[in-house]
């Protein structure tokens, strides 16, 4: 069955508070971030909500970073205790992820005439983190990302958190205008 949030009834009065609840919320990072010789994800300073206990939301972003090959970029998310979901990080490949011939010839964080691989794998948002590989300081690459997010009897932060897969003494920076939406739907 759908599900809808909302609820209205009929002859329910319509408050501002009510209707706010109804429009998605956005965060929008309007400064860069660099992250030099760090693996531990922290919650990124621009994107980060507050949500509701009992609530069902949905999330998708577009996330612009870069940085050294040997390091690439680590996300993941910050929830409130007893919340669930699952979430994809769609972006290049990082390490051994897909083959470009038929002689089955891995392709390490690298480009071809094909274009990158890609990871698309689902992952548990309580405990998982997605690694996406960077090509090097000044080669811009993005994540596109999904997240269900169901929120138990505590409410609290929903934030993206990030660092480096393996520490490195260059930067990794997430970039201004990556940008998150959040939509209650339940």
């Amino acid at each position: 069955m759908a599900e809808q949030y909302p609820t209205l009834a009929a002859g329910q009065r319509i408050t501002a508070s009510l209707l706010r609840s109804m429009q998605p919320q956005f965060a929008r990072k309007t400064a860069d971030t660099a992250r030099p010789a760090v693996t531990t994800q922290t919650d990124d300073p621009h994107l980060t909500f507050t949500v509701e206990a009992n609530g069902v939301y949905d999330c998708t972003g577009w996330l612009k970073y870069d940085g050294p090959t040997a390091a690439d970029f680590q996300f993941s998310w910050t929830i409130p205790a007893g919340s669930d979901g699952e979430f994809y990080g769609w972006g290049a490949g990082h390490s051994p992820v897909i083959t470009f011939t038929n002689t089955g010839v891995v392709q390490l964080d690298t480009s071809s005439s094909r274009g990158y691989p890609i990871r698309v794998e689902s992952l548990d948002i309580t405990s998982a983190s997605r690694n996406v590989g960077c090509l090097g300081v000044g080669t811009v690459l993005t994540v596109q990302t999904r997240a269900l997010l169901r929120v138990g009897a505590t409410g609290g932060t929903f934030a993206l958190k990030w660092g480096q897969a393996t520490s490195d003494a260059s930067a990794t920076t997430l970039y201004t205008d990556s940008m998150l939406r959040l939509d209650r739907i339940a």
